[in-house]
């Protein structure tokens, strides 16, 4: 009978480890009012001034809180290591986002923490980043963000899909 159990509970693990795949516009709330227009530019670089975020307190979807979900996207550091690896960024829908450009509404804006984020020199990517995800409003110096998630897992994206 243990056996049996033992094996049952080993066959239901990796159902129970999924993540749930999820896009960027299901952050967005449906009764949503549509975000403003956000003109995206890509100038001034790193020392150029900050343009100000569009949509700071954009509605969330709190029907994702505490679900382990799968986003792809790019990252922006917030808090890195003494051996220059993310352990804070911001995970943003595309490249450039809060840094060479507007960041966009809170909705669209995951603050993750993580033990195992890549090198900071490795911004130019995009990631799949798995999770349980939060509806929880969050500020830092480059933007606030609508979710915060803790990190279970940061993978990079296979490139050849963005073709």
């Amino acid at each position: 009978m243990r056996t049996l159990l033992l094996l049952l509970s080993l066959l239901a693990l990796p159902l129970q480890a999924a993540p749930r795949t999820i896009n960027w516009e299901q952050l967005i709330p449906a009764d949503a009012p549509p975000p403003q227009e956000q003109v995206i530019r890509h100038e001034g670089g790193e020392t150029g001034p900050q343009a100000a975020q569009v949509g700071v307190g954009a509605p969330v979807v709190s029907s994702f809180n505490g679900q382990e979900i799968r986003l792809p996207g790019y990252l922006v550091p917030v808090e890195v290591d003494s051996q220059g690896r993310m352990r804070q960024f911001l995970l943003v829908p595309y490249y450039g986002a809060c840094i060479h450009v507007p960041p966009p509404p809170s909705n669209q804006i995951v603050l993750v923490d993580s033990e195992q984020a890549p090198d900071i020199g490795e911004l130019w990517r995009p990631y799949w980043v798995s999770g349980q995800l939060q509806a929880e409003t969050s500020r830092s110096e480059l933007a606030e963000s609508g979710y915060r998630m803790r990190a279970a897992r940061v993978k990079p994206y296979p490139l050849e899909l963005l073709r």
